[in-house]
């Protein structure tokens, strides 16, 4: 059964309760046939000391969409799906609005997934590009 975009909405918000998704307020906003795109607000609760957004709560931004896009678009009921490795290249400064996180696929092993994650703010500028790696290892039965 293939669940409404609707659904699949509802559903990877619903998980994020006491999580650290949930402490950000990263909400999962858009899915696609190859994508997904993630929100987090930007204030107090994600600014480093100078008063602008965190690479930290960036990076947690990205891994987050990235993990639930492995999870949207691989066979998890015989794999479990762990994030390996990320890296961050931050570009610009955010102060207020929105970031937003859209996550691609590079590569779709059966193993070994890597993502493309691109976040950009309010006005569309292009904030940090992210790639992630995930594993897909076999769950014992």
């Amino acid at each position: 059964m293939k669940l409404s975009k609707k659904e699949i909405l509802a559903h990877a918000n619903s998980v994020c309760k006491n999580t650290l998704m949930e402490t950000l307020n990263i909400e999962i906003i858009d899915v696609g046939d190859d994508y997904l795109i993630a929100k987090m607000p930007v204030n107090t609760r994600v600014y480093q000391p100078e008063g602008v957004l965190h690479g930290g709560a960036t990076v947690a931004l990205a891994e987050s969409v990235g993990s639930f896009a492995a999870h949207f678009f691989l066979n998890t009921s015989d794999f479990f799906i762990r994030g390996i490795e990320i890296s961050a290249n931050h570009l610009k400064s955010v102060t207020e609005g929105f970031v937003y996180a859209k996550a691609t696929f590079i590569h779709k092993g059966k193993t070994t997934q890597l993502f493309d994650i691109r976040i950009t703010d309010d006005a569309d500028n292009l904030v940090s590009v992210c790639k992630l790696t995930t594993i897909a290892l076999p769950k014992s039965k």
